[in-house]
């Protein structure tokens, strides 16, 4: 069997596991686990508190610091409510394109380190390489946050982590940070004929989100001017906003699910703190003079940092010599890269497949870009030795 013909077959395995996150990824981890250990691979598996989901940790070769790490997350998105023409969780291959939920993103990727893990562990290895397989990179990096605090406590420190998200191969040295919040706000319910007895959460919901929308605005006056991002400046966007029962009742809970993509730390503090002023000295206030017991309160999903370019990067440097490479991208998507490079890691983004398939019904990878990594993967071995 080829490796691009192994590489498949592992693939279509791991589509088969259907690692939504909202459900569990454990058998899905420990069936990695399993084929690391059987190559000899030092392999840790870091579960969350329920015990279904789970992170997991390996390495071959020496004990030393210095290695690379090979990275990708276990989870997809949803399929419900999405017309698939095919089974989601059923890798179908057809016109050069492997079908599935997860093939770009980003199970591709990973179904081509474990194809390439045999080839590795055969090498006298004198620099390691990590595997490293998250949950919840979709929910807010949930899995990524913990294994960083788990990596620390490790005394040996990889030095590069390359981050095989879907970049049609690219290398992408830097991206946008992802904040991801929901808002509640909670007033008093009441008859719709007599608006003034009430307190109509759902009413300071859209004043909430008018503020937001504000600070959009004056997010673009405060661009950096060496951004290179699409577009340039931090962004915010509301995805929902829920509240109410009936046109007559007056709304007495509401929620709003939004989020922002800071292309610099200071950005996201300038957001907060503007959000916290309007809520305590207007929105609060006026609530509160009818219902005391009023209250907003805002749930954070996530703090992801972007991925900063830097200066000097070897990960950087390394992929463009293995791919031929003449430069480097920015994305302005979020990936689990600036939780590496706060390990003071060198950190690149470059996997197969397109960002633009990712998320949609008939998710595909195309089997061209699959051979490109796998290539990368193979050249990535001499560096090793």
């Amino acid at each position: 069997m080829s490796l691009l013909d192994d590489t498949k077959e592992i693939l279509k395995e791991l589509i088969a596991f259907p690692t939504v996150s909202t459900d569990p990824n454990i058998e899905l981890i420990e069936w990695i686990g399993d084929r690391l250990r059987n190559l000899g691979a030092e392999v840790d598996i870091f579960k969350d508190p329920s015990g279904n989901k789970a992170n997991l940790f390996a390495t071959l070769g020496p004990a030393i610091s210095g290695g690379i790490v090979l990275s990708g997350h276990s989870d997809v998105v949803p399929v419900a409510d999405q017309d698939w023409a095919t089974d989601p969780f059923e890798m179908v291959e057809s016109d050069g394109k492997l079908y599935g939920r997860g093939t770009c993103d980003m199970k591709g990727f990973i179904a081509a380190t474990l194809a390439m893990a045999p080839q590795f562990a055969q090498l006298e290895l004198k620099r390691p390489i990590h595997f490293a397989f998250t949950h919840d990179e979709e929910t807010g990096c949930i899995g990524g946050r913990q294994l960083v605090k788990d990596l620390e406590k490790k005394t040996l420190k990889p030095s590069i982590a390359i981050i095989g998200e879907p970049t049609d191969m690219r290398v992408i040295e830097g991206h946008k940070g992802c904040f991801e919040y929901t808002t509640h706000f909670t007033g008093l319910e009441g008859h719709g004929s007599a608006p003034e007895q009430g307190v109509n959460a759902v009413e300071y919901a859209t004043r909430y989100v008018s503020k937001l929308l504000e600070l959009r605005e004056q997010l673009k006056q405060r661009t950096p001017e060496s951004s290179n991002f699409e577009p340039p400046e931090t962004t915010i966007n509301i995805g929902a906003l829920h509240g109410g029962v009936a046109p007559n009742v007056i709304a007495g809970k509401a929620h709003i699910d939004w989020e922002m993509r800071p292309v610099q730390e200071s950005d996201g503090e300038f957001v907060k703190t503007q959000l916290n002023t309007y809520v305590n000295e207007d929105l609060l206030p006026a609530m509160k003079a009818v219902h005391p017991k009023s209250s907003i309160s805002t749930h954070c999903h996530g703090e992801v940092l972007g991925l900063e370019p830097m200066e000097e990067n070897a990960a950087r440097d390394l992929m463009q010599e293995l791919t031929g490479a003449n430069g480097t991208d920015l994305v302005s998507f979020g990936t689990e890269a600036g939780l590496f490079q706060s390990l003071n890691m060198d950190v690149v983004v470059c996997g197969p497949g397109s960002i633009v398939q990712a998320h949609k019904p008939d998710e595909y990878l195309a089997i061209d870009q699959l051979e490109q990594c796998l290539q990368l993967l193979i050249k990535l071995k001499s560096r090793l030795v």
